[in-house]
């Protein structure tokens, strides 16, 4: 991180920290946008989902794309990880595996903004995390 050498520079940072954390952690209407769900459990986490996790709130701040972006535990697909839980507004949970940096990319841009199907979906076998 850069050296703060003025009161903007403190401001900026703020506001960068601010939209990441509304992006992980707050909404007051989560069934009006974008769920996403990281299972960071040790396999995950030992699997990149850290990195996956970044990538996606990075990505969707870049894009303005208006998203609620979480951290679960284990989702037991360990042999999927990293995993993720995307819940569209209205529609129903969907789980992806293995999902790395260009797998999330493609993710975002046809199943979150065009609401297309992509390949890596774990076929349903709950109701949700």
């Amino acid at each position: 991180m850069a050296k703060v050498k003025s009161l903007a520079d403190l401001k900026r940072i703020k506001e960068e920290v601010q939209t990441k954390i509304k992006l992980r952690e707050n909404s007051d209407r989560p069934e009006q946008v974008v769920q996403v769900k990281v299972a960071m459990a040790t396999c995950g986490i030992a699997s990149g989902a850290k990195e996956t996790m970044n990538y996606i709130i990075s990505e969707l701040e870049h894009q303005a794309i208006d998203a609620v972006v979480t951290q679960t535990g284990c989702m037991g697909y360990c042999y999927a990880e990293p995993t993720i839980e995307v819940t569209l507004p209205g529609k129903e949970p969907v789980v992806f595996g293995h999902v790395d940096k260009t797998k999330a990319e493609e993710i975002i841009e046809k199943y979150v903004k065009r609401n297309e199907l992509v390949d890596g979906i774990i076929p349903v076998n709950y109701k949700s995390i």
